[in-house]
This record gives structure tokens, sequence and C-alpha cells, in this order.
């Protein structure tokens, strides 16, 4: 079959092995790109590439497939929490384990998600990005009392803004840097911030950000941040002591305690079909893959998510 791989610092079209025996066997219709694969490159990966996708299974059954599988067995594992798998992360796709940018992809049964009626199987790479912005409006506690600010207008940012007002938020923001990531926001009714924010939620992952978020926050409000930083980032910590914010890491998605981060999020872009024509600017088949990398690093030019059509 026809692959991704990782092949730093780009990737490459490869012919390999059909996909051993065990787990469900899923045809892969869509693969994104994230910023984290850049990431898995730099850092010298050669795994096939790819942690969002989506696809079909043999008796016709659209499904997107978990980024996290976890080992299944461990406590963090049995209450829902993959992404605290005291494992690690050996099944993590596109990172430690092959991706599904390729033709075929086998899953275990239980990191499978059906599709919900109104999501289109090509557009539901969108699910496991959105799950992220989900979870990130779960650990920020948004509820319809909560007025939410988003730093950071990327897919992952337009994503966390709708899930704030799925969960009810009377008021979202969201900081925006480029053209087509104004008129995004435009297009899901959000607006540009302005301060005192109960939460903050800072999608860019740079100290620039971080900083930025404390100074929306209201005195004692929550930051929750998705983006990991670098080891020299100064943390605004004299800004954030004076207001007594909390700071709260957001990390991929869970089930615990409440339905699948996952369902949810499907359920989030069947229920706003403007999202993924949105957010899907490019698609690529993939012997084209070199060239969708390559796009989807020019944000510039209107990119949100690039997407791979094995």
């Amino acid at each position: 079959m026809k692959a991704v791989r990782n092949a730093p610092p780009s990737v490459e079209v490869v012919e390999v092995d059909d996909p051993e025996d065990g787990g469900e066997l899923v045809r892969v219709k869509a693969a994104g790109i994230c910023a984290s694969d850049f990431k898995y490159l730099q850092w010298g990966s050669t795994q096939i590439a790819g942690h969002e996708f989506s696809g079909v299974l043999d008796d016709g059954t659209a499904v997107a497939v978990e980024g996290f599988f976890g080992c299944g067995k461990c406590a963090q594992c049995q209450q829902g929490a993959l992404q605290m798998c005291t494992a690690g992360l050996p099944t993590a796709p596109g990172m430690l384990s092959p991706g599904g940018m390729a033709e075929w992809f086998r899953a275990p049964h239980h990191a499978l998600v059906p599709l919900p009626s109104g999501l289109d199987v090509r557009d539901a790479a969108l699910v496991e990005p959105a799950s992220v912005a989900w979870h990130s409006c779960h650990r920020g506690e948004v509820d319809s009392e909560t007025r939410v600010a988003i730093i950071g207008a990327g897919a992952i940012g337009i994503l966390a803004a709708a899930s704030a007002q799925q969960m009810g938020a009377p008021e979202v923001a969201v900081e925006a840097r480029h053209r087509h990531q104004q008129q995004a926001r435009e297009l899901i009714g959000a607006r540009e911030p302005t301060r005192d924010y109960d939460v903050v939620i800072e999608t860019g992952g740079s100290e620039s950000a971080l900083h930025r978020a404390v100074e929306l926050s209201r005195p004692c409000g929550t930051v929750v941040h998705l983006g990991t930083y670098a080891p020299e980032t100064v943390w605004p910590m004299a800004a954030s002591f004076s207001k007594e914010v909390t700071v709260r890491p957001s990390l991929g998605y869970c089930s615990q305690g409440r339905r699948r981060d996952f369902v949810e999020a499907a359920d989030l872009l069947a229920a706003r079909p403007e999202l993924a024509p949105t957010l899907i600017t490019h698609r690529f088949p993939i012997d084209d893959a070199v060239q969708a990398f390559r796009q989807a690093q020019d944000k510039a030019a209107g990119v949100f998510r690039v997407v791979v059509e094995p």
C-alpha cells in the first residue's frame, strides 16, 4: 500500500506492506497535517506520518480514529484517561508507531468513533484536533456563565471557540493575526478580545501568547494552555501572581467522567457544518504528500488544515 513516511527534514511517499493482523482494518479516507507532525520531523521520526485521520471499516461504517490508544489496562486507561497512560505513549500513531497517512490502518476497537449523521468521512480528520479543542474547554470548566477568550486562531483556536460556544459560553472572543483567521472568527460569530475573561485558552505555544493570555484574564481567572513551551520560556510569574491566575495544562483528550471528547467533537462538527469547509483549506492526493506538507507550513497563505487523501 502507499504511505507517507517521515524522512526528515520532509516526508516521502513509499510502498509498504499492508498492516498486520490485529485491530480493526480502516480504509483511510483523509489524514490531516498538524503542527505536531513537523515537530516529529524535527525530532528525527521515521514513522509513517499521521495522527488526525478518518476512514471506513469493512462493513461500511465511517469512523474517526483516536490518536492516543493507551495500554488499555492501567488505572488511567480504565478511567478513560488514555492520554495519561502509565505505559507512556508507545502506540501514539505518527509519533512512536506507524500513523494513518496511508491507504490502510489497523486500530484497536476502543480507538474507533463512528461518525454522526451529517459529518462526511472526508471531513472527519478534523475530529482529532476538535477533540483537543473540546478538552481544553472542559479543562477550563466552560459553561453558560463563562466569558472565554482564545489566543491563536489556527484550526484548534477556531475549534476551541466553537467548542466554547457549544458549551453555552455567552461571549467568545478570538485573537487572530491573519486575515483568513479574522474571517473565520467572524464566520463562527466570535469577536475580538477586550479584557477580563473568566477563561483564556492559549493555543499557540509561544511565550508572547502565554503572556497575552494572562493579560486578558480577569483577577482569579483561569488560563488553559494547549501548547508546549521551550525550556527557556519566561513565564509571566509576576502578572499571574498579582491576579492569582490559575494556569491549567490541557493534554490531548479523554473520556474521564463524561462522554468521550472524541464523540463530543464529532457531534460539534456535525452540528456546525460551516466548520469543515472553513478549516480544511487544501486537499491533496497521497501522491502529492510532499507538496501538501510544504503547503501546510505556509500559514500566511490562508492555510488552516491541509488534508491528504489516500
